[in-house]
């Protein structure tokens, strides 16, 4: 069994062991490709403060590879994943994709974040290997275009909006940024500050926690002193929570409202009660409610399929990632190449993923700007 491969029926516990062993003995051997393999390169958190991202992400996508597989693959092909853990540091990201590059993978998939993803976005421009569906909605990804890099979600420019238009909507003026001191941080911050400008608004404090950390005192002390209506968190869930529950300790008896990288039911586990009119943008569709095609067939693969995947929006994106990516390499045809790849996707045009809009083009490569929002219930559950 490769070490950094969750099988089918394995629990997240053993997972997140073999995991953290795995990143001690380094990196599994990665094939090239064979006649009958396309191999997808992942370079994710699955260790640290960021980790639940990278597994859940992970576990959906290897669900809906597993299916397709099990039903002969794509032309004739299996389509695998080997994946590297970069605990969320751009550092060891690239170290994990130069050897995935020299590997000859077919494509990069599934990258957790924003600074990992810049790190690793110019490494596959050089290698011209296609980067696909970065788990991130910054900016500085799409913009300038690139041919090879393809995009499932919304930015992060498109959830701040949703959220400063609500906030705006319910007489809430007064927003402070709560941001992780980072890209990523700095690409949220940038889309609440559009969002407010152009409502002639600006945050009345603004206040970061490093990347992987929980020190989150000084931030608090910062924006509590504005006396905000809300704040808005642009961080990964372990940080969010400590902020929130320390800013209630403070006295703070105002909003908290978070954008989808935060990994909604990461965060709503790791508050508890405390999570109770927490609220999180999403760029995918409900994993909670049957009420699209595509929600019944992610249910109803967990239950065919016997993996322990827990629905959550996380594991949902990591599904119809690998749903995307499936329908661009059918139309890449039978003995698909990166260019036949990249036709194929730009081939898609608009279509329904079960129910998710997606459009895709020569000049556009962000398949969605789907954005909408849900509250934690205090209960473990998710509200949309």
């Amino acid at each position: 069994m490769n070490p950094l491969k969750p099988e089918s029926g394995i629990s997240r516990r053993h997972f997140n062991g073999l995991v953290a062993g795995a990143a001690l003995v380094g990196a599994p051997s990665l094939r090239a490709q064979s006649g009958n393999r396309i191999v997808l390169g992942q370079s994710a958190a699955f260790t640290g403060a960021a980790a639940q991202l990278g597994i859940q992400f992970h576990a959906g996508a290897k669900l809906f590879f597993d299916q397709l597989n099990a039903q002969g693959g794509v032309n004739g092909q299996r389509v695998e994943i080997a994946q590297l853990d970069d605990g969320y540091e751009p550092d060891r990201c690239v170290e994990n994709t130069n050897k995935l590059l020299g590997s000859e993978v077919f494509a990069l998939f599934g990258y957790i974040g924003t600074p990992t993803s810049l790190a690793a976005l110019p490494l596959a421009t050089k290698a011209q290997t296609p980067f696909f569906a970065p788990f991130t909605g910054a900016m500085g990804l799409r913009t300038p275009f690139n041919k090879l890099a393809f995009h499932l979600r919304a930015s992060y420019n498109d959830e701040t909006a949703l959220i400063v238009r609500q906030l705006t909507n319910l007489g809430l003026n007064k927003v402070a940024v709560f941001h992780q001191n980072d890209a990523y941080g700095k690409a949220g911050l940038d889309g609440t500050v559009l969002a407010l400008n152009s409502r002639n608004l600006k945050p009345v404090a603004t206040a970061t926690v490093e990347r992987n950390s929980v020190d989150v005192a000084a931030a608090v002390a910062t924006i509590t002193a504005a006396k905000p209506d809300a704040v808005v968190q642009i961080s990964a869930y372990k940080s969010c929570a400590a902020y929130i529950r320390a800013a209630r300790a403070a006295g703070y008896g105002g909003t908290f409202y978070n954008v989808s990288f935060v990994g909604t039911q990461a965060l709503a586990d790791e508050l508890g009660k405390d999570g109770a009119g927490v609220v999180v943008s999403q760029v995918v569709p409900t994993p909670y409610s049957a009420s699209r095609p595509i929600t019944r067939e992610f249910i109803d693969t967990i239950g065919k399929g016997g993996n322990k995947v827990q629905p959550n929006f996380s594991s949902m994106e990591g599904f119809l990632a690998a749903k995307l990516f499936a329908e661009g390499l059918r139309r890449a045809g039978s003995r698909a190449t990166r260019e036949s790849f990249i036709s194929g996707m730009e081939a898609i045009g608009e279509t329904s993923l079960g129910g998710f809009q997606v459009a895709l083009s020569a000049s556009n490569h962000v398949a969605s700007r789907y954005a909408e929002l849900s509250m934690l219930t205090g209960d473990g559950k998710v509200r949309t």
